[in-house]
């Protein structure tokens, strides 16, 4: 283990993206990554299921992304810089994405966030 992970799990909310979770997650990482491209993302579109097949993801993979569970793909090793490119697909907003990752609406993350007029 990478010394500068030791007790890192005690932290509540921490997902270290290491190389072990990286590796775990490859297929799901590239799956994201290619939806920077119109083909993939009119693949998705159209037939999830011929997505999924092509990118060869596991059926635990399908049910994240089929969810569109964030904190679970973060949790298990997709790094959050490639769901930003799906998060476009699916048409939420990075403040989306943060919100549903600690269970609140858009709404009542942002009255979480000192923004003035947010919501």
């Amino acid at each position: 283990m990478n010394p500068q992970l030791v007790g890192i799990e005690e932290l509540t909310g921490t997902y270290p993206f290491d190389i072990r979770q990286s590796m775990k997650a490859m297929r799901l990482n590239r799956f994201f990554w290619e939806m920077r491209l119109p083909q993939a993302r009119d693949l998705w579109l159209r037939d999830r299921k011929a997505a999924y097949d092509a990118a060869a993801l596991t059926s635990e993979e399908r049910v994240l992304v089929e969810a569109t569970d964030w904190l679970g793909l973060i949790q298990y090793g997709v790094c959050f810089f490639v769901l930003e490119k799906f998060a476009r697909v699916v048409k939420i907003t990075n403040l989306g994405m943060y919100a549903s990752m600690r269970g609140e609406t858009l709404e009542a993350f942002l009255k979480t966030r000192k923004v003035p007029d947010a919501v």
